[in-house]
């Protein structure tokens, strides 16, 4: 999968929208210990599970490959002048 060069960014930027999307479907909430991984795959699955992402084939589940979804989720829900969006 190609790398966006702000996708750091961009995963950042879903997990903090991811985090209150799944609190808001009442998923459930992070806590202030909870791992990177565990808020990639928990956020990643919910959107999986609400049809919002295509799911990776089995054998390509990652972290990084989940991170990569959330970016591309992300940077599609963002608005076309948003600084992550255009590269600026």
């Amino acid at each position: 999968m190609a790398k966006n060069k702000q996708e750091t960014e961009l995963v950042k930027k879903a997990l903090a929208v991811g985090a209150v999307y799944v609190r808001k479907r009442g998923y459930g909430e992070f806590e202030a210990t909870d791992s990177h991984k565990l808020k990639v795959e928990y956020i990643y699955r919910a959107l999986v599970e609400d049809k919002l992402i295509q799911p990776l084939a089995k054998q390509d589940i990652s972290v990084p490959n989940m991170e990569h979804k959330l970016a591309l989720w992300i940077k599609r829900q963002l608005p076309s002048d948003h600084p992550l969006v255009s590269g600026q």
